[in-house]
């Protein structure tokens, strides 16, 4: 017998989720700009280079942390099992050969 799927394992609507990564990335990205003018408006010095390798790796991180997964939804979700189709050995061997 299947166990009734609830409300509360339903995920995210795929709306909802996009949002929620174009805000994550949109923060990230606004950082990013941050540090370019921090590490221009500095000039020389530890900050400058610290501002610059933010810009730089941060778009990575920001790809990397809008996709991740939003607190495990995933694998909480129901999934579909197949049935497993067995066929012996034994049901070719004796089938019947058609001659022509």
């Amino acid at each position: 017998m299947a166990k009734p799927q609830s409300l509360t394992s339903i995920g995210q609507s795929p709306e909802l989720e996009r949002r929620a990564r174009m805000l994550k990335y949109t923060v990230a990205m606004t950082v990013r700009v941050i540090c370019l003018v921090v590490g221009v408006a500095v000039g020389q010095g530890p900050i400058m280079w610290v501002a610059f390798a933010g810009a730089i790796l941060l778009p990575y991180f920001a790809v990397v942390i809008a996709n991740a997964s939003t607190s495990g939804q995933s694998d909480s979700s129901p999934k579909a099992v197949a049935p497993t189709l067995v066929i012996s050995a034994d049901s070719f061997t004796s089938s019947t050969k058609v001659s022509e």
